[in-house]
């Protein structure tokens, strides 16, 4: 080592200045003082992250999808059903195909419209092909 001016002799020893901390390796210095111990088994590094496991997003995008294949046609079906099965004589209603009509009679899965008062012009559709129940969401939008 080099030797100071002044006549001192070179220290035999390096000395850090810097205070030196606490470490373990392998453990994790708690606040308390103590140690704990980073390798036991059953601990998961990075804190056990619910959502890192692949295994687990994979089923919440099965879930997901589920909901978006699934559930959201058979949820319109079900309401579809509900609305053809509501149908009265002198509703108004428009088919799929846009068709506008008063309801004339309801057989099983048919449905008799009349589409031209002056004529009285009318005709036969299946019960799928009611898109819409103005009678009925007129009187919805009248509570309002």
């Amino acid at each position: 080592m080099i030797a100071q001016a002044g006549g001192q002799e070179a220290p035999t020893s390096i000395r850090s200045t810097q205070p030196q901390e606490n470490t373990v390796v392998g453990s994790q210095m708690k606040k308390d003082g103590s140690v704990q111990d980073a390798n036991k088994p059953g601990d998961k590094p990075g804190g056990g992250n619910l959502f890192g496991s692949p295994l687990v997003l994979i089923v919440l995008m099965m879930v997901v999808f589920y909901f978006m294949l699934f559930r959201a046609p058979r949820k319109r079906d079900q309401q579809q059903r509900q609305m053809v099965e509501a149908l009265e004589k002198n509703d108004k209603v428009r088919t799929i195909g846009g068709i506008f009509g008063t309801v004339v009679e309801v057989r099983g899965d048919e449905v008799v419209l009349k589409v031209d008062e002056s004529n009285n012009t009318k005709i036969r559709v299946a019960s799928s092909a009611i898109g819409k129940n103005l009678s009925k969401d007129n009187k919805s939008k009248d509570n309002k």
